[in-house]
């Protein structure tokens, strides 16, 4: 990158203030800024960091009007900045066509503009739509569905009739539509409930690498659009997450739970089964759900409850040593005033 900063203000629709031909030669965060990088700043906070380094300019929230280095001035700093990563990033470059060592099953259909990788596995009456790409040695089980402009990178397995949108992103190790954990208990021993349903993974959803998400009993577990989900995330049968949510790394989510539009879920997250999470709310990490969640909440620990009264629980316990200490000088001073009365004696 080589341009200057007014440049890139037009570039991501933004206003500069301060010096609009200042050269700008590089993107990086606050950690590394030095002459000719261009950082964002989410707050004053983060700008006052800036401010401490040796960057050139810094993107900024509008509600920001001065600095003592050039800014751009913009409504959302964190996506204004996505969208210059994106125009610098290199791309996924893929050979189009079918690898020779592919295997293509029976009655499978094939759009336009495609790349199959090396020991690709395309099982029977499969279809992948155009300008999807299939990494080296992913499997595609029979009667699957891809949608248009798919990535799914090495090692994934989509395990048959599952269905995959359009604009969908799947990492490395994922396994979508494996069975549920659906045993039945018989004379001590667990019986295997078979798992007939499927999965649906709707437009513009991004999957983590080694990312698990199984196949419905009965019916279908999904995935709406928008939705983003980090790795080593663990969704189980029959499950339901809306649109546009956010599941971080290592969380579990059991198995016929129901999770409303534009939920975040932190990391290492639990939610028990068959519950339901309500639109817009936020469960912080490590955080232990067991009952159903109303809308808009924010919610923590464990069990979860309502943030606020989750830090007055943790700061009370924090305190338990004090208070403990002064129970105990309570009950040496109750023994003692009891030996006092005892000895004067009440008639």
């Amino acid at each position: 990158m080589e341009r200057t900063l007014g440049e890139i203000a037009k570039l991501i629709g933004g206003e500069v203030v301060g010096d609009a031909k200042a050269k700008i030669t590089g993107l990086t965060g606050i950690e590394k800024a030095g002459p000719g990088n261009l950082v964002f700043a989410r707050d004053i906070r983060y700008l006052r960091e800036v401010e401490k380094t040796l960057a050139a300019a810094v993107i900024v929230p509008v509600e920001i009007s001065k600095s003592s280095k050039p800014i751009i001035k913009v409504k959302n700093p964190d996506y204004a900045f996505s969208k210059l990563l994106e125009m610098e990033a290199p791309g996924h470059k893929v050979q189009k066509g079918i690898h020779p060592t592919a295997v293509i099953g029976k009655n499978v259909k094939l759009g336009k503009e495609l790349s199959i990788g090396a020991h690709a596995v395309i099982s029977d009456e499969s279809e992948i739509g155009d300008g999807s790409i299939i990494s080296p040695l992913v499997y595609i089980g029979e009667k699957v569905k891809i949608g248009t402009n798919v990535l799914i990178y090495a090692n994934v397995s989509v395990r048959e009739e599952a269905i995959i949108g359009n604009n969908v992103i799947v990492h490395n190790g994922a396994v979508i539509g494996s069975d549920g954990f659906g045993f039945a208990k018989e004379n001590g021993r667990y019986y295997k409930v078979p798992q007939i349903g499927r999965v649906i993974i709707e437009d513009d959803v991004e999957i983590g690498a080694n990312v698990t998400i199984d196949r419905a009993t009965i019916g279908v577990t999904t995935i709406k659009r928008g939705t983003k989900i980090d790795n080593l995330v663990q969704i189980a049968h029959n499950v339901t997450i809306g649109e546009d949510c956010a599941i971080v790394a290592q969380v579990g989510i059991s198995g016929s739970v129901e999770v409303g539009n534009n939920v975040a879920m932190g990391g290492q997250v639990g939610v028990a089964g068959h519950l339901k999470i309500g639109e817009n709310s936020r469960v912080l990490g490590k955080s232990g759900v067991t009952k159903d969640i109303p809308p808009n909440s924010t919610v923590s620990g464990f069990p979860a409850q309502p943030h606020m009264e989750e830090l007055k629980i943790k700061a009370t316990l924090q305190r338990l040593p004090i208070l403990a200490k002064i129970v105990q000088g309570l009950e040496e001073k109750i023994k003692k005033i009891g030996k006092i009365v005892g000895g004067i004696g009440i008639h």
